[in-house]
């Protein structure tokens, strides 16, 4: 099934090209067009008054989608910020040992990866990071090094942004959770409405940040946190939005809301909240679950896992697939192929008009709603003539 009339200002702007790179930069649907110019409307319509219209109904309304979408317990644990890289910084202000100790990998995105590494230099951290590889037995290494005990932060991904590999052991790592540390951060970003995620039974232990630039379809500015009530109350990096509404803490002290809400910054840009919006109420319309996109993509994904293992993909097939499809419901929606040509492999397929994505010696294909069984072939085609 084809569901390119989803996106049809998007594809019509490049006819001739094959874009799968969903996992990296997603295509908008028409419904966020919209949505951005029903902000522009509103903001000139209601000028001085915006803000009660954004904080009473915009934001609210976004809160609902990714409370639904997450299964959280209320929608008063999300919060919303220009990028991810906001919450790294208020959360580690939070901590009060420095230098924070905390437990990581070598896997993590570049926005915590290269922070990280610059707390270090400054003598505010010391991070433990536990190779990805191998795969394996990552799980089991994260979590028992987790156990020994001693950290103020844990921080891990959902999916891995490089290899697609899932971690499967939030839980365990919730059980550690406490208030007076750890903290667990998960990096749900290729997570976030790329797979079903189900925070019900976590959601009083651990953060979760994700935001719109990718599965979400809302473009960049949009990105979300989860914050279990009772970690990190006050932290020290806050923003004057985050003093409004039900304030706890001694009157004579910096008061902040009670719930998520005491991680907000200040003045933001709510565009890209109306984009998540308008996005969200098509797929509603459009009877579109995470769980039914998924599928989608995992149909689409087997195919080309199919074409590169027989030969019929070009050299794609000399390559090392680092997540293949299997019948599992959470998973990425990109396939990692690992060769050492991954980044001429990508220029190649872009002089021919087909967007892919390369991270070190990995080159990614996303998948999503915008690309049917034809695509695919098209996609397959190339492959065998330039590769």
């Amino acid at each position: 099934m084809s569901f390119k009339p989803l996106f049809s200002r998007a594809l019509s702007l490049d006819p001739g090209r094959l874009h799968f790179a969903a996992h990296s930069h997603h295509l908008w649907p028409d419904a966020s067009f919209d949505g951005q110019v029903r902000a522009w409307v509103e903001a000139n319509k209601f000028a001085d008054r915006k803000w009660d219209l954004i904080f009473g109904e915009v934001v609210p309304e976004a809160q609902g989608q990714v409370a639904r979408e997450l299964n959280l317990p209320s929608p008063d644990t999300v919060v919303f910020a220009p990028n991810t890289h906001d919450f790294l910084l208020r959360l580690f202000s939070g901590l009060e040992r420095k230098p924070a100790r905390i437990l990581s990998t070598d896997g993590e995105f570049h926005s915590f990866r290269r922070q990280g590494e610059r707390w270090e230099e400054a003598g505010e951290a010391a991070i433990t990071r536990i190779p990805l590889h191998p795969f394996e037995t990552f799980d089991d290494r994260f979590v028992e090094a987790a156990r020994t005990g001693g950290f103020d932060w844990i921080v891990v991904s959902q999916i891995f942004f490089r290899t697609g590999q899932v971690f499967g052991r939030i839980a365990d790592l919730a059980a550690l959770a406490d208030p007076a540390g750890p903290w667990v951060l998960v990096d749900g970003y290729h997570g976030f409405m790329a797979a079903p995620t189900d925070l019900s039974a976590v959601a009083d232990r651990l953060f979760y940040v994700a935001g719109g630039y990718k599965y979400a379809m809302s473009g960049e500015g949009a990105g979300l946190l989860h914050a279990p009530d009772g970690f990190c109350p006050r932290p020290v990096e806050t923003g004057w939005f985050a003093e409004f509404g039900d304030l706890t803490g001694r009157p004579e002290a910096v008061r902040y809301r009670a719930d998520a809400g005491r991680f907000w910054g200040a003045t933001f840009d709510p565009t890209p909240l109306y984009r998540f919006n308008a996005v969200r109420r098509m797929l509603d319309e459009a009877g579109l679950t995470t769980a039914a996109i998924a599928g989608h993509a995992r149909g689409l994904m087997r195919r080309l896992q199919d074409a590169a293992a027989a030969g019929e993909a070009g050299r794609l097939a000399d390559a090392g697939l680092a997540n293949p499809v299997s019948n599992e419901t959470g998973r990425a929606r990109f396939l990692a192929f690992r060769h050492p040509d991954a980044q001429a492999w990508r220029a190649r397929l872009l002089e021919a008009d087909v967007v892919t994505d390369v991270r070190d010696d990995t080159i990614r294909f996303g998948f999503g709603l915008y690309q049917d069984e034809a695509d695919v072939e098209r996609l397959i085609e190339v492959c065998n003539r330039v590769l």
